[in-house]
């Protein structure tokens, strides 16, 4: 019975011990940051640290988009031609390209509601992020005049319209 009471104070001391040394580490924490504070350079670390937008490095806005495209690129029960951009357009012409894919994205949304396809959901995602993505970059967006209309693209088939969406986004996502 002694040794049992023996044993617990043990773990009691020990947890004791483990709460003053993160204690401690708080205070030498605190006080340097304070420290940090009192002056001009330390301020300025603090607010780009606090302030600057965080951003995994090699992360691209499309990534969601990237996976729900696997999602979908084996679905039998979408068939449908759609106007497809070519992946190796100018440079100058990407948003308008991206934007003609999403737009497309919208037809096969379409189709799926009809057929009650079992990727909806994923075609529903695709069409919305890509919408968020590219709503924030439509006060800057003019397409040039080089540019091809969407309608201008040739039409394909579902499989090989998703290989090239998949590629003009990979594309993006490098730059």
């Amino acid at each position: 019975m002694c040794s049992r009471q023996e044993n617990n104070l043990s773990k009691h001391k020990t947890h004791l011990k483990s709460i003053c040394l993160q204690y401690q580490l708080y205070l030498l924490l605190n006080s340097h940051f304070f420290c940090l504070l009192k002056n001009e350079r330390g301020l300025i670390i603090f607010f780009l640290c606090a302030y600057v937008p965080k951003t995994a490095a090699g992360h691209c806005k499309w990534a969601e988009v990237l996976k729900d495209l696997e999602q979908i690129k084996t679905s039998k029960d979408i068939d449908v031609s759609l106007y497809t951009a070519d992946t190796d357009e100018d440079t100058e012409c990407q948003e308008p390209v991206i934007r003609c894919f999403f737009l497309e994205t919208k037809v096969i949304l379409q189709e799926c509601l009809i057929k009650k396809c079992t990727k909806t959901q994923d075609v529903l995602n695709i069409w919305k992020n890509g919408n968020a993505s590219l709503e924030t970059n439509k006060l800057n967006s003019t397409t040039p005049a080089k540019c091809k209309e969407c309608e201008e693209y040739e039409e394909k088939n579902f499989t090989e319209f998703i290989q090239s969406f998949v590629k003009v986004i990979q594309k993006e996502c490098k730059h």
